[in-house]
């Protein structure tokens, strides 16, 4: 588990532990929202709490992936509630709104109060709680008034867009951000989209931006003007049927395309665009990608004409094209090619939605998202965001890149905005690839990828990459196993017996110390402050930090420890216990090893100690 997941479990548990009955968690998409609902269950379950827990989704494929997941920890305890059986017998039901008869699209209840009593329920985890805004499925709650209610969501704490951002926020925003902190309160625990690219554990964002200019105007400054559209290709969205400037309004903003008015010219030109870009991609036009259209019907178009497009560069080449290429997927229809969009690389590569595949549809090989639709809720559009956020091992895909066409990013998370703009400052030279800095230390592969710095772990016979944040975790982990305290840790790490046995005991035998120093950028610093920062949050000080204390802080050391501490700027602790260094022309000069016990202070083991003290321990001859 990573070290965020078990906060999160924490966090929940210190509240229920302080007498509070609901708890909220954000974590972002991609992040193990499901994995941190099962390890608490679990985890309540073994200390005696857990009676019965429903967990709650909006989607039968979010209830498959939960029911997977939670039958991992509970085994047969946890069943799935279909219109057959409510799965009374089971420990952890879980169940979509719509089988409880709480959607927001109707239903009365009746299969909640048929099958289960009034607090049936000791635990209630509500997946993707801003979904339904506290619609009619709130009734879930209210009729399990007495249980424990944990709210899970991708949305962000505080989506504070960047300036200049204009309408980013919309009534509705403001009423789930308001109705989830009126009954959860704040969250529990938070873990943002920018954290996550940076601890390595999301994919990397990439951002490329375009105008759109329809009639000769740029569409988001100053809409279209209907007199400029004669002789166009224009038909009213809404009928299809052919529109006359006599019939259009004088003026269409920007959002009202698609929704009111539909220009062929304008589709075929953002296809064109859009094609181009994934042809002069590293891999080709042949990558899954998620195109989110204004409606059905604009959905439909911008398949067929990536379609075209494709089938020409096919064409071009002499190869046979992939069937289907670019899908349309909404709820009118293509939901059924979903499975090949996820598991297939040879076919099904766009997928063109509304908001079908907005929330809930895991695509972890998704390496574009595209945005010909444009938005105005901040929360609509982070989880549009996210379907782009997930790692994929099997493809090598690390990172996913954006193409606004609607200026949709403008609704950014001011972090995440930061994040995309200081990427953004560094480009490639013409021709140049970004590619992945690797690196290795003492035999354990070590990589600077685009969203952070990841180490390479062996765990069951396969290479793995984790974040710089889990591999400090378990470094942490295992350091404070051996000891507990710090002041332990430096008198075994003055011992060169006892640091050599607790360096075996770390992970990777020890090698995973000097990987995380190179990782974390602290080669400047001896390997004690590397593991005192890991294991016990010590600020770690450069060797010439450490060292400088003795000249700077004794008016007047003896020269034997100025030589002394000298060598530990050079080479750190083991500096010190070199065989060679009685043969130091400083060290030789300055009396000698002899010198350093006529000095007083109990020799060598004194001197360590000194320059490993605290700035607390730490004082003057």
């Amino acid at each position: 588990d990573r070290y965020y997941q078990r906060a999160a479990v924490r966090a929940v548990l210190e509240r229920l532990a302080r007498g509070e009955r609901r708890a909220l968690l954000s974590l972002a998409t991609g992040s193990g929202k499901t994995r941190i609902a099962v390890r608490l269950l679990r985890a309540l379950a073994d200390s005696g709490q857990l009676r019965r827990a429903l967990f709650v989704c909006d989607r039968d494929e979010l209830r498959s992936q939960a029911l997977t997941a939670l039958h991992g920890a509970f085994g047969d305890d946890a069943a799935a509630a279909t219109a057959r059986d409510p799965a009374r017998n089971a420990r952890v039901v879980v169940a979509t709104y719509q089988t409880l008869g709480v959607g927001e699209d109707g239903g009365d209840g009746s299969y909640l109060e048929r099958h289960y009593r009034r607090d049936w329920f000791s635990h209630v985890v509500i997946d993707e709680c801003h979904r339904s805004a506290w619609g009619r499925w709130s009734a879930v709650l209210a009729r399990n008034a007495g249980a424990v209610h944990v709210g899970l969501t991708a949305t962000p704490r505080r989506i504070t867009p960047r300036p200049g951002a204009g309408d980013a926020d919309s009534d509705g925003d403001d009423a789930i951000t308001r109705n989830n902190y009126e009954y959860f309160g704040e969250p529990a625990y938070d873990y943002g989209i920018a954290q996550g690219m940076d601890d390595g554990y999301l994919a990397a964002m990439r951002l490329e931006t375009s105008d759109v200019v329809t009639a000769g105007q740029p569409e988001r400054e100053h809409g279209v003007e209907s007199e400029r559209l004669e002789g166009g290709d224009v038909r009213d969205a809404i009928t299809g049927r052919p529109a006359t400037v006599a019939e259009m309004r004088g003026r269409y903003a920007a959002g009202s395309l698609e929704q009111d008015l539909m220009i062929a010219e304008r589709t075929e030109a953002l296809c064109d665009d859009l094609f181009a870009r994934l042809r002069a991609s590293e891999d080709g036009p042949e990558q899954k990608t998620l195109v989110f259209c204004a409606s059905d019907d604009h959905a439909d178009r911008v398949a067929a004409a990536l379609n075209n497009r494709y089938a020409a560069w096919a064409r071009e080449r002499g190869a046979q094209p992939a069937e289907p290429y670019a899908f349309k997927c909404t709820a009118a229809g293509g939901s059924d090619l979903l499975a090949t969009l996820k598991a297939n690389q040879r076919r099904a590569f766009v997928a063109c939605t509304v908001d079908l595949i907005s929330t809930g549809v895991d695509v972890p090989c998704l390496r574009h998202v595209v945005f010909f639709r444009y938005l105005k809720s901040p929360i609509a559009f982070h989880q549009m965001l996210g379907r782009g956020t997930r790692i994929h091992d099997p493809t090598g895909k690390l990172a996913f890149t954006v193409h606004d066409y609607t200026n949709a990013t403008r609704l950014l998370d001011e972090p995440l905005a930061q994040r995309a703009e200081a990427d953004r400052e560094e480009p490639e030279e013409p021709g140049e690839k970004r590619e992945l800095r690797r690196f290795e230390v003492s035999g354990i592969a070590v990589s600077v990828l685009p969203g952070g710095t990841a180490v390479a772990v062996q765990e069951g016979g396969r290479l793995r990459f984790v974040s710089l944040a889990e591999y400090r975790e378990r470094l942490a982990e295992r350091l404070l196993a051996e000891v507990p305290a710090l002041g332990g840790f430096r008198e075994r790490w003055i011992d060169p017996p006892a640091r050599e046995a607790l360096l075996a005991a770390l992970p990777d035998e020890g090698r995973s110390a000097e990987a995380y120093r190179a990782a974390a950028g602290l080669d400047e610093c001896d390997l004690y402050d590397v593991l005192a920062s890991a294991g016990w949050n010590e600020t770690p000080r450069p060797r010439v930090d450490r060292a400088g204390r003795v000249g700077e802080a004794d008016p007047a050391p003896p020269a034997i420890e100025r030589a002394l501490a000298r060598q530990f700027a050079l080479g750190g602790t083991e500096a010190l216990e070199s065989e060679r260094l009685a043969q130091v022309a400083a060290v030789r000069d300055a009396g000698g090893l002899a010198a350093l016990a006529a000095a007083g202070g109990g020799a060598m083991p004194a001197l360590k100690r000194r320059l490993l003290a605290t700035d607390a321990e730490w004082t003057p001859r």
